[in-house]
């Protein structure tokens, strides 16, 4: 085993030590304080629920009902004039919405393309250079009861517009020439 493996291996397991060893040297309830904060994390989770679910729907609807595909197809053209290929199109759409779904695409991208095509290495960018805004911003914003959330999510999208304009930006610089 090489020394990265060994450090990621044990890491976790000697933070864990390391808390339980502070907390008993300053004569900390140890068991009793986990026990409480499952507890909050517990609560914490059922309080995330109803946003989750929401969420979850909300997207489902926005899929099923053609409205991805339609809003794919008007700005194809547009596309295809900057020289976006429209296969990636689906990802940056979906990206800021859901990261399983945008997971998905990305791994249906790169199993048609291939992990080192130009849209493999962009869906793969894009992946990491964006954000799921949308779910951010309706399940922890709902669970902590923020309900003015239009600049969050004005400057969320923003981010996300810019992520996708990098990545592409990025891809093409290195992997084109």
């Amino acid at each position: 085993m090489n020394i990265i493996t060994i450090i990621s291996t044990w890491i976790i397991p000697c933070m864990v030590m390391l808390v339980l060893v502070t907390a008993t040297l300053k004569r900390l309830p140890t068991y009793e304080l986990f026990v409480e904060g499952g507890k909050e994390g517990v609560k914490m989770a059922v309080s995330l629920l109803p946003f989750l679910l929401g969420m979850i729907v909300s997207i489902a609807i926005f899929r099923s009902s053609g409205a991805l595909d339609a809003l794919i197809g008007l700005l194809q053209p547009v596309l295809a004039t900057v020289g976006i290929p429209s296969d990636i199109a689906p990802l940056a759409f979906t990206r800021p919405i859901s990261g399983t779904a945008a997971l998905a695409i990305t791994a249906e991208l790169i199993k048609v393309h291939g992990p080192e095509s130009f849209i493999g290495r962009l869906a793969s960018t894009m992946q990491g250079s964006t954000d799921t805004t949308f779910y951010i911003i309706t399940v922890y914003f709902g669970a902590v009861g923020i309900h003015k959330m239009g600049d969050a999510l004005k400057v969320g999208l923003l981010a996300d517009i810019i992520g996708i304009i990098t990545s592409i930006i990025v891809v093409s610089i290195v992997f084109l020439q």
